[in-house]
């Protein structure tokens, strides 16, 4: 999160000397930050785009309610305020996914998520420190005040095909997994789930490889099983070859920055995941931190890296998950889910 789109390494190093190696809060300056040039009234970037007619702005008067003011202004941070530890919006998001299906005996519905996340995105006071939405959110809401119906407000740009979009799968997958569901009927689901919000077919296609992927490491294979199931979910992605990647020996700020773009779209930021899973398999937590070095779009890519890494090994230590300042709740709501679902299964 501190580093979340620093594109340049030195840019890092001078906010950060040595690089992040613990959570930090979100420092007030951000080098490379064009928040500034989003749209505050609908998804995307400002323009002369007269089909939002409206006097609302979405960023202020609809969601976050209270951080309008630091849109306007040049290299502020995109979390802006936010304390060490603290989850973003889209990790508030997976969250809410948590606690609606352990909400419920039955399983996913599209029409109880979206009301929970029409009510929490629109909550005053805000139930989240964040100061950014990513475009997805902003082009929802922005039809919702138009009066359309939810399944029916998701906004297409130029960047909805992205690694944020699949933040909210995995609690989705184990749910349904746990309950006893299929995996072509999950990929059905979680097809569903996306389009209430990112509807574009290349990024349900990378999900379709995550649902397959999330599900085979559920299975606990052993090393080799992990590696095959890595390389076999890059296959979709057009030259990916994982194993060849890493037998270059690259370095990582090549593979990040020449080989696939640090930014947030699917086809490059889902390699990237791959590779670092792939690569640092018996290290996770030096996985995590240096996904979080390389910079980018490093928040969103960490949340689906850090389930991969989590699923695969179990060498990450308790002490940074409790470093969360939601932690508690967090375990809570994973306990709910887990508890739900395999009492619920058929």
């Amino acid at each position: 999160m501190p580093v979340h789109w620093f594109y340049r390494s030195i840019d890092i190093e001078r906010a950060f000397p040595g690089g992040i190696q613990q959570f930090e809060a979100a420092p007030a300056f951000h080098p490379s930050s064009i928040m500034s040039l989003h749209s505050k009234r609908k998804g995307g970037r400002q323009s002369i785009d007269t089909s939002i007619k409206t006097a609302i702005e979405v960023v202020g008067d609809v969601i976050l309610k209270d951080k309008s003011q630091f849109w306007d202004k040049p290299n502020m941070h995109y979390h802006q305020g936010m304390a060490a530890g603290e989850n973003t919006l889209n990790a508030h998001c997976a969250r809410l996914m948590m606690r609606v299906v352990a909400n419920s005996p039955e399983s996913y519905d599209r029409q109880n998520f979206g009301n929970a996340y029409i009510e929490f995105m629109t909550a005053e006071p805000p139930r989240h420190p964040d100061t950014y939405a990513e475009s997805y959110h902003r082009g929802f809401f922005a039809n919702f005040t138009q009066g359309r119906k939810p399944e029916e407000c998701a906004m297409k740009t130029h960047d909805t095909a992205s690694i944020g979009g699949l933040i909210t799968i995995a609690p989705l997958v184990f749910s349904e997994r746990l309950r006893g569901a299929s995996e072509p009927a999950i990929q059905i689901t979680c097809r569903g789930h996306l389009a209430l919000t990112h509807p574009d077919e290349s990024l349900m296609r990378v999900c379709d490889r995550y649902v397959t992927l999330l599900c085979g490491l559920m299975e606990g294979p052993d090393q080799e099983g992990v590696k095959a199931l890595l390389i076999q979910a890059g296959k979709g992605s057009p030259g990916l070859d994982v194993a060849g990647l890493i037998k270059r020996n690259l370095a990582d700020n090549q593979v990040v920055g020449q080989v696939f773009s640090p930014a947030c779209y699917i086809s490059d930021s889902w390699p990237i995941v791959l590779y670092l899973a792939y690569k640092y398999l018996n290290d996770p937590w030096n996985a995590l931190k240096i996904n979080t070095n390389l910079g980018g779009d490093n928040a969103h890519r960490g949340n689906v890296l850090g389930i991969l890494l989590g699923l695969q090994s179990d060498t990450v230590t308790n002490n940074w998950f409790e470093r969360l300042l939601s932690h508690s709740a967090i375990g809570q709501e994973i306990d709910a889910l887990i508890n739900m679902a395999c009492n619920a299964k058929v």
